[in-house]
């Protein structure tokens, strides 16, 4: 009933909402809105929205980069945003979770843009979206876009070309900095890069087209074996028994400050087989934040270079 009531609500308050959806483009000047082609057909939105809702944090990410701070995203209750958000999400409101999306919250913000995705629960409420506001569905496949063409798709719908062009060449003059800060280290330096997932099998590990794996590769960091694979994933969760297959001259090991992970730490931390690593014999194990080490955007890839300036540069490994 509550869904029925939702729909209801927004055709009465957006009656237009789905012929804006398909306006052509000779209409466009009139509806003073702008066609934008996405992965569920023609949307005209508006020349410049002003209250914006992004159901993915990846797309809601990519705007702030981009200037465009959206009023709404999806958030786990009561989780905050990522400390590299800090400052820029101020006072933007959570719509449900990822996996459930809140018609009800989305329709009371009276939003004038939706950013959609193409996962299945996304694509089954799109005509209820439609029809509280024009909706753009961004092609997000399994594995994600990497995070410069999902930037990219994101400053298409904006026709913020030019602001994308900017963080772009921002994102280059920091690799370079820390390349020349790293100096030859960088051509034999072995970093290994895992996730600590205690509901999941606890440690995964992520090849060269992972989005923080192209980050060290466009500075040039080396990596172990396991992780040198053209892929995105990594082959399962690692055992103990395959804990060498995480060793290195370096370890990142991204993880949450909550009970769980750490009580996943310190039983890792006990096993023999962790200590007979040369990376944790040498102390050189890094416990970094997962919410920037396992992302889908530029802010979170420049938090990343942020770590990487911390431990291997101004630590002096």
């Amino acid at each position: 009933m509550l869904s029925l009531l939702i729909i209801a609500i927004a055709s009465a308050c957006n009656s237009a909402a789905i012929e804006r959806g398909t306006t052509p483009a000779s209409k466009a000047s009139q509806a003073s809105c702008r066609i934008v082609k996405h992965a569920m057909g023609e949307t005209c939105i508006p020349h410049n929205p002003q209250r914006i809702v992004a159901l993915w944090m990846g797309t809601f990410r990519s705007a702030l980069a981009l200037g465009i701070k959206p009023i709404a995203t999806t958030q786990n209750l009561g989780e905050p945003f990522p400390e590299y958000l800090q400052g820029k999400a101020d006072g933007v409101e959570s719509v449900g979770t990822y996996n459930q999306p809140s018609l009800e919250k989305i329709l009371l913000l009276k939003p004038d843009l939706i950013l959609s995705m193409t996962r299945s629960h996304f694509q089954n409420i799109y005509t209820q979206l439609s029809n509280i506001a024009p909706t753009v569905v961004i092609n997000v496949s399994a594995p994600p876009p990497t995070w410069q063409k999902h930037l990219e798709d994101v400053a298409n719908i904006f026709d913020k070309q030019q602001q994308e062009k900017q963080v772009i060449e921002n994102y280059w003059q920091r690799i370079e900095q820390l390349k020349q800060a790293l100096g030859d280290r960088r051509h034999h330096l072995q970093v290994s890069f895992v996730s600590l997932y205690p509901g999941f099998g606890e440690i995964y590990t992520y090849g060269k087209k992972f989005s923080t794996s192209i980050v060290l590769n466009d500075i040039g960091l080396q990596r172990p074996p396991a992780q040198s694979g053209d892929f995105f994933w990594g082959t399962g969760k690692i055992s103990y028994e395959r804990l060498s297959e995480i060793d290195g001259d370096v370890l990142f090991l991204s993880m949450r400050r909550e009970k769980a992970y750490e009580e996943a730490l310190e039983k890792l931390q006990q096993s023999p087989l962790w200590q007979k690593l040369k990376v944790v014999q040498r102390n050189q194990v890094y416990l970094v934040d997962l919410d920037r080490w396992y992302a889908f955007d530029v802010l979170a890839m420049n938090a990343v270079i942020d770590d990487l300036f911390k431990y291997l540069v101004s630590a002096k490994l």
